[in-house]
């Protein structure tokens, strides 16, 4: 019996041995290739399946991988030898288990283990998508209720996979065609678990970050499709003006340019005037003029474009563009976006001239993909390109990139902002919205310029205030709708009630907008959407799954806008609300508490929906200014509700930069940290010193803390020195003089 026993054990520790021996450490390169297979380890969650004849991959960009700068380096992955022809390939998330048998990666050769939920699961490139989170939609134009939408990356499964293989690759900053005979399979599997935020920043990693985007844009703005005459456009914002409500962009729809002129070309709905270069001189007879005298009252100009008809001979520059082109101007071009030099002209004639005279950005209103799906000669979508395209051209002033367009589908997002087209006026599109505008960050698409009101339907003075009140607590809170005497979303146009509804909307955009553009710097950095669905932030948590008219809005701003109609005189409406654990959340409007942990159904009347900030951190502001987008921050005002307990150090960073220029990619922006500390009944704000420099950076500032739900009954210091608390609109206020912003400033208050 001893004898078997020995027997055994020396038989175990020969297998063991043997095992041993087979598992081979290699030393490896990333990309690991095997033959005609190669895996590109691009992050611990992400990495790239590629099979090609002849070993001959792919390292040329495409529209979706954008960046192939990322790889793990040595020492952040590990390689072994487990078996004849068998591999495991580690990180420190995944396990992989590859074996090559000189097919492409597939169901047989090649599974990945992850953890999801606690569990260990299996991937592979032939699983199946079950339960996908949601993700944008190309547009809402013609959409009158909610609609399926695309995927995005998160999902409850664990995973996503992006196959590339039918891209277009980019070359010298121009598309060519991909070697498709010898290049047969490439894939980018996201395998993240319940790792919500690395598949985000994994997007990020392969697909280029979101740009800082020029801070106007999430400003207020003003459109309409109609055919202003220049008068009336300055009289617009004189209204803004003088009935106090904030704008920072005016945007010209189709009536800018010459529509009944066009003779020829394939146009669009009624007319061949869809596309049009050259300014209606009877309405707007000196466009710089006019363009100048907005410029003076610190706003911007954008302009309609609906290219797909070229130039045309009934354009001003017409015959410049046919001589550049060295071609016979009685017979036009068409319009021809796989055409380098074609594409080149077109801008120099078409929208140079207007450049010239002072237009910020173009509004492209592409909605002919029945006419050109796809680029001529590529698979790339004619939106993608004509995207990349605007948005190149958009920086050679030596300003950030603006594409103000539909989405188009994946690596979009490097073209923000995105227009959502021409979506109905009713209950049922709102609410569609607010879940959209959440699950649409899972593809990147985190800013969304809606059509506050909608773009077209029976008017509703109710609808568009409370539709309003999410667009406060969006990208950007812009206004537009159709050719249609009845409709004028002009703020000050309703009754009192609806309208004092959307002042204090518009008042409180412009108030947080320093909050606001934080956020947008927090989205460029990591990826985490502006709008964010609950999940992201609480993965693990099933309610965070439950509501999809909740969002979170930056770091400290929970949003459940209403999306149904009220009843009695103050147009009372519900939405329910579910509060995280493990903080304490405080009405904007009212100063209520709800502490974490727990679901309330929310009633609201129509100036107020329920908006609640995080307690025990400061919320930076600044106060109310009729141009919130370019003001400058010479006073922040520091808004800030107690912690449910003792907390040491809560720190939120305000960001600034110039706003526009691309200065911030060198370094050239400023951090201020803002730091929240309560012991017992002392709580301590402290303002660090900024920073890092820009340009027109404010070298002193004031300081406003405002304490909306304090009783006025307390001790207050300022550096040291004996301060008051003074009753003010929003509640107890602490005001400090201007200040050097390299200094610190500590306010502490005794209870």
């Amino acid at each position: 019996m001893r004898f078997f026993r020995q027997l055994i054990l020396s038989c175990a520790l020969l297998l063991g041995f043997l095992m041993n021996s087979s598992a081979q450490q290699m030393n490896v390169s990333n990309p690991i290739v095997f033959g005609n297979n190669r895996l590109t380890l691009i992050t611990p969650t992400l990495f790239r399946l590629e099979y090609a004849h002849e070993g001959k991959f792919i390292d040329e960009p495409t529209l979706f991988a954008y960046d192939r700068t990322s790889l793990l380096k040595e020492g952040e992955f590990a390689v072994k030898k487990i078996g004849d022809n068998k591999y495991e390939i580690t990180t420190d998330k995944l396990r992989m288990v590859y074996e090559n048998d000189g097919y492409p990666f597939g169901l047989h050769n090649f599974k990945a283990y992850f953890t999801l939920d606690g569990k260990e699961k299996e991937f592979t490139n032939r699983s199946i998508k079950k339960n996908n989170l949601g993700g944008p939609v190309e547009t809402l134009d013609r959409v009158t209720e909610e609609i399926p939408m695309n995927d995005g990356l998160l999902s409850t499964d664990g995973w996503y996979l992006i196959d590339d293989e039918r891209a277009d690759l980019l070359s010298n900053g121009w598309l060519k065609a991909r070697d498709t005979k010898n290049h047969v399979q490439d894939q980018y599997c996201f395998v993240y678990g319940n790792d919500y935020k690395a598949a985000l920043a994994d997007l990020g990693a392969i697909s280029g970050k979101i740009p800082m985007t020029r801070k106007y844009i999430h400003g207020v703005w003003y459109c309409r499709y109609w055919d202003y005459t220049a008068e009336e456009f300055l009289d617009i914002i004189k209204g803004y003006e003088e009935n106090d409500f904030p704008i920072d962009n005016l945007v010209m729809d189709m009536g800018w340019h010459t529509d009944k002129q066009a003779t020829m070309g394939t146009g669009h709905a009624s007319n061949r005037g869809w596309t049009g270069y050259t300014w209606e001189k009877n309405r707007i007879p000196d466009p710089k003029a006019l363009i100048d005298a907005v410029h003076s009252k610190n706003i911007t100009v954008s302009l309609n474009d609906h290219p797909h008809d070229g130039l045309r001979p009934h354009e001003e520059h017409y015959l410049d563009f046919m001589k550049e082109m060295g071609a016979d101007s009685s017979k036009p071009i068409l319009f021809d976006l796989g055409d380098r030099k074609y594409m080149e002209t077109f801008f120099k004639w078409a929208h140079k001239p207007s450049e010239d005279i002072g237009v910020d950005f173009w509004w492209l209103d592409w909605q002919q993909n029945y006419l050109y799906p796809n680029v001529r000669g590529y698979n790339t979508t004619s939106l993608m390109w004509l995207n990349e395209l605007y948005y190149n051209r958009s920086q050679e002033r030596g300003q950030r990139g603006i594409s103000y367009s539909r989405w188009a589908g994946w690596g979009d997002h490097r073209h923000p902002i995105q227009f959502s087209g021409d979506a109905q006026s009713n209950w049922e599109l709102l609410a569609f919205e607010v879940k959209l505008s959440a699950a649409s960050g899972n593809a990147g698409c985190t800013y969304w310029a809606h059509d506050l009101g909608g773009f077209r339907g029976t008017p509703n003075e109710e609808l568009t205030a409370r539709w309003t009140q999410f667009g406060a607590l969006s990208a950007a809170l812009r206004v537009h709708c159709t050719k249609d005497a009845k409709l004028d979303r002009r703020p000050w146009l309703g009754q009192d009630i609806f309208t004092d509804a959307l002042r204090k909307s518009y008042h409180m955009r412009s108030e947080i907008m320093p909050y606001v553009y934080t956020s947008v710097w927090q989205t460029s950095s990591t990826m985490i959407p502006l709008n964010r669905p609950m999940y992201i932030e609480y993965p693990m948590t099933k309610e965070a799954f439950e509501n999809e008219q909740e969002y979170l809005f930056g770091d400290l701003i929970l949003a459940a806008p209403i999306a149904s109609a009220g009843k009695g005189e103050k147009y009372e409406a519900s939405q329910k609300v579910w509060f995280p654990e493990g903080d304490i959340w405080y009405d904007y409007f009212t100063g209520e508490s709800f502490k974490g942990g727990q679901t309330a159904t929310i009633t609201k009347p129509i100036d107020e929906f329920p908006m609640y900030i995080k307690g025990g951190w400061v919320m930076p502001m600044q106060p109310y200014t009729d141009r919130p987008a370019t003001a400058a921050l010479t006073n922040l005002v520091m808004r800030v509700y107690p912690s449910e307990g003792d907390v040491e150090a809560n720190t939120y960073t305000l960001y600034e930069d110039d706003g526009i220029s691309n200065d911030y990619k060198e370094g050239k922006f400023a951090t201020t940290a803002l730091t929240y500390s309560r012991k017992g009944n002392v709580t301590t704000i402290a303002v660090s010193p900024a920073v890092g420099t820009y340009k027109d950076q404010p070298q002193t500032r004031q300081y406003t803390l405002v304490l909306p739900v304090h009783n006025g009954k307390a001790i207050v210091k300022v550096n040291g020195k004996k301060a008051q608390l003074v009753k003010g609109d929003t509640g107890y206020q602490v005001s400090v003089k201007a200040t050097d912003i390299h200094k610190s400033v500590t306010i502490v208050i005794t209870d």
